[in-house]
């Protein structure tokens, strides 16, 4: 059965609307009108257009960040994904850590990013769930009230280098400099920051979990269910990614079917400043990175259903002499 870790009243939640200008040379965004909650966030996330992707002025519903994490371990990397149902646009899709940033953190969206870490991807050892720390700043502990978190062995979470081009909150250039695009079809402005975490060498049996919160009546709930970890590591070979996915539980790398799959809008095509896609499939990103999908394992049956077929080949021809 899923535990319950914590519920939370949405209507504690703000966050603000978006005026948005983009050039070629950079992005600025900054707040208009009046708070929302999440239900009138949703409400104004409807679909725009722009004529020019790359040079443009419109207002948006919010602003997102999610974090294309690599998580180092056993000496390789590997990007984090989760698998997340998106109730407001009835899909399911593997998708990059993420969430609203409110409103109180507009212009420290980078402080989000890392809570959301905080909540999202969970490590566990037999002795307890590791916390974690952003340079000299430990990470919050949200389910502490459910779970013991080890005082000692935090994994480090340090930026990886950013986006070429600059995005400013205002006049205020953000720091570790986000990937930053437009959704139109959500109206929304999403910021990707590069955030490497390094699990410490002790960790040992590790599991890794993903907790998201769900809309439930009148309220958020987040849930931990042992049975689906919904938590992927894609490995990374020279630094880019290979076509495969994998669970990891008690140190051992489980192959994670890929069938049926789809990404989220992030991994789709951008264009200019823009992405018009709400999610991408599984095939066709391998085909934009120009990867080869990884051959399924056998299993004992179907080795054992290859070398019959084999003998029974065998014999026709010897009988046919």
């Amino acid at each position: 059965m899923p535990r319950t870790l914590i519920r939370k009243n949405p209507s504690n939640f703000k966050t603000l609307p978006l005026f948005v200008e983009a050039t070629p040379e950079g992005l600025s965004y900054q707040s208009v009108g009046m708070p929302l909650n999440f239900a009138q966030t949703l409400q104004r996330r409807k679909p725009v257009s722009v004529a020019d992707s790359e040079r443009f002025a419109l207002e948006l519903a919010n602003l997102g960040v999610s974090v294309r994490l690599t998580l180092h371990w056993q000496n390789r990397d590997y990007w984090v994904l989760v698998r997340q149902r998106r109730q407001d646009r009835g899909d399911v899709v593997l998708k990059l850590i993420s969430g609203y940033v409110p409103a109180h953190e507009l212009n420290i969206p980078l402080h989000t990013a890392i809570q959301e870490i905080a909540e999202e991807c969970l490590l566990e050892t037999p002795e307890g769930w590791l916390g974690g720390r952003f340079n000299d700043t430990w990470l919050p502990a949200p389910y502490s009230a459910a779970l013991h978190y080890r005082e000692a062995l935090p994994f480090r979470l340090t930026p990886l280098s950013g986006s070429a081009r600059p995005v400013r909150c205002a006049n205020l250039q953000l720091l570790e400099r986000p990937r930053a695009y437009v959704h139109l079809p959500t109206a929304s402005l999403q910021l990707i920051y590069d955030l490497r975490l390094e699990v410490p060498r002790e960790a040992k049996s590790l599991s890794l979990f993903h907790v998201d919160e769900r809309l439930e009546g009148d309220q958020l709930v987040a849930r931990l269910d042992r049975k689906r970890p919904d938590l992927y590591l894609m490995p990374l070979k020279d630094g880019a990614p290979t076509a495969e996915l994998f669970t990891l539980k008690r140190d051992k790398l489980i192959p994670a079917s890929t069938r049926g799959i789809h990404l989220a809008e992030s991994f789709a095509t951008q264009q200019g400043w823009v992405v018009h896609d709400e999610r991408i499939r599984w095939k066709d990103w391998l085909v934009q990175q120009g990867l080869t999908p990884a051959k399924a394992p056998r299993t004992g049956l179907k080795q054992l259903s290859i070398k019959a077929l084999r003998l029974v080949g065998l014999g026709r021809k010897r009988a046919s002499r």
